[in-house]
């Protein structure tokens, strides 16, 4: 069998979630990496969104259908639940993090420092100022959500988790993202906890903006 081939940006969150998935169920994969718009993602996302996936004669795109597969394709821990109460909780935390979380944390706040659109070139204050009370808000959602086991869903690691970490590790490079994780204090051990695992510190992205990933 051929090793799938992720092409998207070492910086792109939803590239890291990809291969986060893979390095949980130990798939040895390819990492191709390009820019948005690149024509080998056009070749298979009509809107130019990393990350895709070729494997063999199948070519996906959007991270939640590309981790799907991957987690049905290959052997390894189970990163969808079976359980049908369990899954569906699963596909809500990943709609809630990719609709709600996502367009805050990364496409407002985040980018509001690594894409400043002042004349002066510093990050844009009244985006960030007016982005930290959302962000506040959805990390305080979030600590709760984890209160109970330290999983997002039931008592194990899960897709939702995976897909969840790299925004909190982006968050959390930046000052109020920052001091609003370590106020949630459920959260801020969930996420030490997670990212001691192999899976989180092998796709560390280098110093630099994430890619701009569809959130899904």
């Amino acid at each position: 069998m051929p090793k799938p081939e992720i092409i998207g940006s070492v910086r792109s969150t939803y590239t890291r979630v990809v291969r986060m998935v893979c390095e949980e169920k130990a798939i040895e994969y390819v990492l191709t990496e390009t820019m948005l718009g690149a024509p080998e993602i056009l070749a298979i996302h009509p809107f130019g969104k990393m990350p895709v996936l070729r494997h063999g004669d199948v070519a996906l795109c959007e991270s939640k259908a590309i981790a799907t597969y991957l987690d049905r394709v290959f052997p390894g821990p189970d990163l969808f639940p079976s359980d049908p109460r369990l899954a569906a909780l699963t596909e809500q935390w990943v709609s809630l993090v990719n609709t709600v979380v996502d367009r805050t944390m990364i496409r407002t706040y985040l980018l509001a420092y690594a894409f400043p659109r002042t004349a002066d070139g510093k990050p844009d204050r009244k985006a960030i100022d007016a982005a930290t009370p959302a962000l506040r808000q959805q990390i305080g959602v979030l600590d709760q959500a984890v209160a109970a086991t330290g999983y997002l869903v039931g008592d194990r690691f899960t897709f939702a988790d995976i897909n969840l970490l790299p925004i909190l590790f982006q968050v959390r490079q930046l000052p109020e993202g920052a001091e609003a994780l370590a106020a949630a204090h459920h959260l801020a051990g969930y996420y030490d906890r997670h990212a001691a695992r192999p899976s989180f510190k092998r796709t560390i992205p280098p110093p630099g903006p994430p890619g701009r990933a569809r959130p899904k």
